[in-house]
């Protein structure tokens, strides 16, 4: 953040908002005029700052409204299996969100499903059939309070 100034802060929180802004806009609520504005964009884009712009999608209006956390503990905890895991968590379209943790075990996951039985299905086949998987435990979502992506 150290790189970032009061006016790229602010671009990047409007861009947040709505990544569907017009770039006109963007300037006026930033305070810039907008040639200045897309220079900023660009450069941000350029180092890393802001890597994309996508949309956000209602996932139960898409028939995925079961979400389930997995913890999940590895039988093997070295580079390689690290490594393994990782790479073949990536390909589950269920995996939301994978985040390795620090505590009693490895990895927790964010799953989307349509329903417990399709869940099941995934944790069974999918998920334990993964690179050096011990166990899993499983935490259902009951009701989405908050969640930054919708």
């Amino acid at each position: 953040m150290a790189d970032l100034d009061r006016i790229d802060q602010s671009i990047i929180r409007e861009l947040q908002k709505n990544s569907r802004i017009t770039v006109t806009e963007l300037a006026s609520r930033v305070g810039l005029s907008k040639t200045p504005c897309q220079v900023r964009m660009r450069r941000l884009e350029e180092q890393g700052f802001i890597t994309g712009y996508t949309a956000l999608v209602n996932q139960t209006k898409l028939g995925l409204s079961h979400i389930a956390f997995a913890q999940v503990t590895l039988n093997d905890t070295s580079s390689a299996a690290l490594t393994a895991f990782n790479h073949a968590v990536k390909d589950l379209a269920a995996v939301e969100q994978c985040h390795m943790i620090a505590g009693n075990f490895d990895y927790l996951l964010k799953v989307r499903t349509r329903n417990m039985h399709e869940y099941r299905q995934v944790l069974g086949e999918e998920i334990s059939a993964l690179p050096h998987v011990l166990q899993t435990s499983t935490f259902v979502v009951m009701e989405n309070v908050k969640d930054a992506g919708m």
